[in-house]
């Protein structure tokens, strides 16, 4: 996986559960001030249409890793993370679906069952998420106080001294 594709993942799901987590927020804990109020809070609305205009972005972003390091990995049966990549990739689908549905839910019965497929698939998938970065920043913290290098450096392939790829994907011998 590249910088800019991990770049674009870690972006995508902070902006995404970000405003998930303040709408829910304002939606099942704010009390409104005024009895007859219509939401909870003033920027309840803001925070719904931020949440589903930066949405697809984690539906994009989950595509563009999928190749390079989601089916790549699983193909060559690598181990570490594979219970918290494998959790994600579940609940992905079940968040996505679920969080369309409740737009275009018009009985009751169905919007209340969306949102609570959309509430547990969520929370699942940023519990996943957290739990697959861990075992990442320890292991780069470990790598770093042993060598005392740079995180790119840590992070390169065996063999590359940390380059880039060169254009095509191939990268330049050492």
């Amino acid at each position: 996986m590249t910088r800019a594709e991990r770049l674009l993942l870690h972006i995508s799901t902070i902006l995404v559960g970000g405003t998930g987590l303040v709408y829910a927020w304002m939606l099942y804990l704010v009390r409104p001030s005024e009895p007859y109020a219509v939401v909870n809070h003033p920027l309840q609305p803001q925070a719904l249409h931020l949440h589903i205009l930066v949405a697809p972005l984690v539906v994009f972003a989950a595509g563009v890793v999928w190749r390079r390091h989601i089916w790549a990995h699983w193909r060559r049966r690598v181990r570490r993370g594979r219970r918290s990549g494998a959790s994600m990739m579940l609940t992905m689908v079940p968040m996505v679906v679920s969080g369309y549905l409740i737009q275009t839910a018009v009985e009751e019965s169905w919007r209340t069952a969306w949102v609570t497929i959309h509430l547990v698939a969520s929370g699942l998938w940023l519990l996943g998420y957290l739990a697959h970065q861990v075992p990442i920043i320890l292991a780069w913290r470990r790598k770093r106080d042993r060598a005392g290098t740079s995180p790119a450096a840590i992070f390169s392939e065996p063999g590359t001294s940390g380059t880039r790829p060169a254009a095509g994907g191939l990268r330049r011998s050492p």
